[in-house]
């Protein structure tokens, strides 16, 4: 069941005070996940229970995404705000140093939770940041092109194409390899999720300068990117390696741009191969 919870972020004005919503399953090691931009929480549903029979799995709504509210008036939808604020959210929910799972938006941020020391370990499911300045501009038009979909499709028009094949492959087709095997409901709930994403373009717009180009010492590293994402092109994963040298660089055969959906089982074993790097080790590389 989804829960909200409140709490303070500084923000160039101040003192404000953010409400974040979020699911919690599981006992164990703390375990938060990230969704994208434009998602929310059920993106982690295919892999929840299975994280969830070792941890204390956080699944969250970003702010100004899912059902989440807007970060505050005058705070910027930027690293250097959202960053605090999950740090911020973790110790209002009385988790210190989570391990970190996100996904493209949210693999960028789990990247920068570990630069911050603010994690135990990253799982990082094709990050956004390691693009070339024309793929950014690629991807940034097709999430455009998405968000337009969402906000004219009326939801009657949604609820018929999701209850064919061909119709989820046409709304979610981009971010699923396999869309056809999201659920009819699932795809009607993740278009919505974008057409009311209020902070999709204060998002978009801060991610135009945005490259991740530090280093995450210290802390296990895994960057996955799936065969089969068309959104950022598994070409980044080989960038994002010479970046975070340490990194174990995973190849999701088969997977899409949200690779939760396409395999779960597979994400879920990198997901927990990295959680239990922080008591072991994994060798160094690239697998897959």
């Amino acid at each position: 069941m989804t829960a909200t919870v409140s709490f303070p972020i500084e923000s160039p004005l101040g003192p404000r005070t953010a409400t974040v919503a979020y699911e919690r399953k599981g006992t164990g090691a703390p375990l938060l996940l990230l969704h994208g931009i434009g998602h929310h929480l059920q993106a982690w549903h295919p892999v929840t229970d299975i994280l969830a029979a070792e941890h204390d799995v956080i699944a969250v709504d970003l702010p100004g995404f899912g059902v989440s509210d807007p970060l505050p008036e005058g705070v910027p939808y930027d690293l250097g705000n959202v960053v605090p604020a999950l740090g911020a959210l973790c110790a209002a929910l009385g988790v210190e140093r989570p391990h970190v799972v996100g996904n493209s938006l949210g693999g960028l941020l789990a990247l920068e939770m570990g630069r911050s020391n603010l994690v135990r370990s990253v799982t990082a499911l094709s990050p956004a940041g390691f693009w070339t300045e024309a793929e950014r501009k690629y991807a940034f038009a097709t999430l455009r092109a998405m968000r337009v979909g969402a906000l004219t499709l009326p939801q009657s028009t949604l609820e018929r194409l999701s209850r064919s094949s061909a119709g989820r492959a046409a709304l979610t087709g981009t971010i699923y390899a396999h869309p056809a095997r999201r659920s009819p409901e699932a795809v009607v709930a993740e278009t919505l999720a974008l057409r009311e994403a209020t902070g999709f373009e204060e998002t978009l717009a801060a991610g135009r300068s945005v490259r991740f180009t530090s280093d995450v010492p210290g802390l296990p590293v895994t960057i996955a990117w799936g065969s089969r994402d068309r959104l950022l092109l598994p070409r980044q994963g080989v960038r994002a390696k010479r970046t975070v040298p340490d990194a174990r660089l995973v190849r999701l055969r088969g997977c899409g741009h949200v690779p939760m959906n396409d395999d779960p089982a597979l994400v879920s074993r990198v997901v927990l191969d990295t959680v239990r790097a922080t008591t072991g080790h994994f060798g160094r590389g690239t697998d897959g």
